[in-house]
């Protein structure tokens, strides 16, 4: 099993940053993939970003050159930063782990006011 743990939502207005992070524990295994994924009221769960324990990465389209995801490996953390927000960034926002298993964290709101 995983256990991986939000913190950083929050509300903050149009054009500011908030950065997220995700800490794993548990049965880690080393050749993972991490990332983070949205759920907007009304609308299916969607991918933001994803990150290999290789750093290789990849973004939504909506997300590309406003959002940078990160990990350090060392304490098993995968981190989003998430710069120019708009409202439509609004959603609970969940941290993925993917090895054999997909788990997910129970999910951090983001609100982003106009």
């Amino acid at each position: 099993q995983v256990q991986l743990v939000e913190s950083g939502g929050g509300l903050v207005q149009a054009g500011g940053s908030l950065k997220l992070s995700c800490a794993a524990s548990g049965s880690i295994v080393i050749a993972n993939r991490m990332g983070w994924y949205r759920q907007a009221p009304g609308k299916q769960r969607e991918l933001v970003a994803t990150i290999t324990s290789g750093g290789i990465t990849n973004y939504a389209d909506s997300v590309k050159g406003r959002f940078t995801i990160s990990r350090d490996n060392a304490k098993n953390t995968v981190y989003l930063q998430m710069n120019s927000l708009k409202p439509e960034d609004t959603a609970i926002y969940y941290c993925n782990y993917q090895r054999i298993n997909s788990y997910w964290g129970q999910g951090t709101q983001v609100t982003v006011s106009s």
